[in-house]
């Protein structure tokens, strides 16, 4: 296998744990608001990603953090 197999491969796999992590978020959003239409859990997945706990200044270090 090739270097750039290697990355395609490491890719393939960071998009799947990505998308199976927001399936499980998707998930428990509807058991929190077992009401909520389609739109409203899209919305609050959405807002989650932007503020979710410990991470409201991204995944990375913030400049600010020492």
């Amino acid at each position: 296998m090739t270097d750039e197999q290697r990355l395609v491969e490491r890719f393939r796999t960071i998009l799947d744990l990505w998308a199976t992590g927001m399936a499980l978020r998707r998930q428990a959003i509807r058991r929190e608001h077992p009401g909520a239409s389609e739109a409203e859990i899209e919305s609050r997945l959405a807002r989650w990603l932007h503020e979710r706990p410990g991470a409201e200044h991204g995944d990375g270090p913030h400049p600010d953090t020492p």
